[in-house]
């Protein structure tokens, strides 16, 4: 066999490898029994373990079923759930976003200061979001295209973000958004049929995630780079702008929660969203996500998200310390992983 032969051989071999390792990485997110496979999620017992907690604080206590502390544990879970849709599609492509928090207030700022100085609402939201998606844009090309460690870019555009917001507003409370004042407080703290704003962006924002992450090509893009990135690359998936679109999204998402929390609250300081980005990576993991990249849903993120805002409704019902939050949370999150280490290990055997 002459050289060129064994050139040839030697790269259809690697190609073929690509393919069953790319197969393998999408084929993760396929299924058989349907019953075996809802027990296998980690989503599921997630789930479960939200009602039971649901079921039992309304049975030990007389105020957690009521209607204004479901409004607000549900007006609540909703920001960090938006959030948490972009950040489970970052960790799926085998990144993480330390910088979220920081893009909300970034975006809540840019919305406030735009609106105080007397344009209208329809322009606000826009820059918002176009700030937002900047942040997003930088973060995407320092990983993707200069290789940058995806945590240590993210931690530097955490600062850089919330000192922007603190250059743009001197530091000071912003808290009178001019002619279309109220129109944004009925964004972001109103409620339709009893049931607030932010929940119906989330609903909306979670079906087009998942959709997008089960059906699209984009979606079986990210998740065959999470899987195997040498094999997604190998195959023609342009991994580099499939990386940076995953970026811009979760901060265009986080911007979104800027402008809704600054309609909630009434006012903007630079401290909003301050430990936002561990409460989400938290909300993601304990949804299904899992760190090593190649595995994730959009209703894990909801989920996720939901357990944690019980969980921190609970010990103020309960009268516990808040203090025992990150306490909780934590340990959430050490169960969910040993849960997938488990499950895996169980797969392979």
């Amino acid at each position: 066999m002459s050289r060129a032969e064994e050139r040839g051989g030697g790269m259809a071999g690697e190609e073929t490898g690509a393919m069953a390792g790319l197969e393998q990485a999408i084929g993760k997110q396929m299924h058989g029994n349907p019953l075996s496979w809802l027990v296998s999620r980690q989503t599921f017992w997630v789930f479960l373990a939200a009602v039971i907690a649901c079921t039992a604080l309304s049975l030990a206590t007389d105020t957690f079923a009521t209607e204004r502390n479901l409004f607000n544990v549900t007006r609540n879970f909703a920001f960090v759930g938006i959030v948490a849709l972009g950040m489970t599609a970052v960790i799926i492509v085998g990144g993480i976003d330390l910088s979220v928090g920081s893009v909300v207030v970034l975006s809540a700022m840019v919305t406030g200061m735009t609106m105080a100085a007397g344009w209208p609402i329809y322009v606000a939201i826009p820059l918002a979001l176009l700030a937002s998606l900047g942040v997003g844009l930088f973060n995407g090309v320092m990983v993707a295209y200069l290789k940058v460690p995806p945590f240590v870019v993210t931690l530097g555009v955490l600062s850089v973000a919330r000192s922007l917001a603190m250059v743009l507003s001197d530091n000071k409370m912003v808290y009178e958004f001019g002619p279309d004042h109220q129109a944004l407080l009925t964004l972001g703290g109103g409620s339709t049929f009893g049931i607030p704003h932010p929940v119906y962006v989330l609903v909306a924002l979670a079906l087009a995630t998942g959709y997008a992450l089960r059906w699209s090509r984009w979606g079986r893009h990210i998740f065959a780079i999470g899987g195997n990135e040498q094999a997604a690359t190998m195959t023609g998936i342009p991994v580099r702008r499939v990386k940076i679109s995953v970026y811009m999204s979760a901060s265009l998402l986080a911007g979104i929660t800027g402008v809704l929390e600054v309609g909630w609250l009434g006012g903007v300081t630079t401290n909003l969203g301050q430990g936002m980005e561990l409460t989400v990576i938290a909300a993601a993991v304990i949804g299904g996500a899992n760190l090593a990249g190649g595995i994730g849903t959009a209703f894990g993120a909801v989920v996720g998200a939901a357990l944690i805002e019980v969980i921190r409704n609970s010990l103020i019902l309960l009268g516990i310390s808040t203090f025992w939050q990150g306490t909780f949370v934590g340990s959430f999150i050490i169960v969910a992983v040993l849960f997938d280490r488990l499950r895996l290990r169980h797969a392979n055997d």
